[in-house]
């Protein structure tokens, strides 16, 4: 070939690959969602001071759901009673915790559909002689409940007690079982059965033929105004309970 012939070629071959870089759109960055989740909910959410992270079923659970749709996510920890202001305020843009999809919780923001469902547990000291079956056994007595939770509203329409008292923690909680303050304390069943099957709290006791009266499910919290990441959330949360994922990650927890 001519060196003037060559020289073309490789000037036309050039500008093809100039005018081909040239129209190649960047790769869209992936959006990441900063996913509030709680310290206290194992095996839901929790601390691992190990990792000093943010681990549980609801974090693997948003973790699958975001590698299926495409996004990535920022879990942080926040205080229950904050979960929803901050979703609200768009501190956080998820909520991914041991959150009830109740109708007071709907009507100031939007939920997945279920993840996972289960009642109340009640828990006394481990000594204590009875075995309570329903809420009207207690019926006149102090008991307790964490801040936030669905059970407080409930318990205290109920009438049954003399007081329910809402506490910021379930150590506090606890602690006042066991002293003798309270005749009983209500939290989420897996999340005590959990802790107290790892050997915390060794001096109180879930009351095994106690019968929940208030079942509910959690799901992921989103803004009203989210509905198109709402949509994704639920068709990954789907595929996720096809494929059995879902359940993987529940027996991983013992919850299965």
């Amino acid at each position: 070939m001519p060196d003037a012939l060559r020289g073309l070629t490789r000037v036309i071959a050039l500008s093809v690959t100039v005018l081909a870089a040239g129209l190649a759109s960047p790769a869209p960055a992936q959006t990441t969602y900063n996913v509030g989740s709680t310290t206290t909910g194992v095996p839901f959410t929790f601390l691992d001071v190990k990792a000093n992270s943010i681990q549980g079923v609801m974090v693997d659970v948003i973790k699958a759901i975001a590698k299926d749709a495409g996004f990535a996510v920022n879990v942080q920890a926040i205080s229950f009673s904050a979960l929803i202001p901050w979703l609200t305020t768009n501190k956080i843009d998820l909520i991914a915790a041991a959150m009830y999809i109740t109708p007071a919780g709907k009507e100031v923001i939007d939920f997945s559909d279920p993840v996972y469902t289960y009642g109340e547990g009640l828990v006394v000291v481990k000594d204590h002689p009875n075995e309570y079956k329903t809420l009207d056994d207690l019926r006149g007595e102090v008991v307790g409940a964490q801040v936030g939770t669905a059970y407080v509203g409930e318990f205290q329409k109920s009438g049954v007690f003399k007081e329910v008292r809402v506490y910021d923690s379930i150590a506090d909680l606890l602690r006042d079982v066991n002293v003798g303050r309270l005749k009983a304390r209500f939290g989420d069943y897996p999340i005590v059965a959990y802790q107290l099957a790892q050997g915390a709290y060794p001096e109180v006791r879930l009351v095994k033929r106690y019968k929940p009266q208030a079942v509910g499910s959690i799901g992921i919290g989103v803004r009203k105004t989210d509905k198109e990441l709402l949509a994704k959330i639920n068709k990954s949360l789907a595929k996720l309970k096809a494929l059995g994922t879902t359940d993987r990650i529940l027996a991983d927890w013992k919850l299965k």
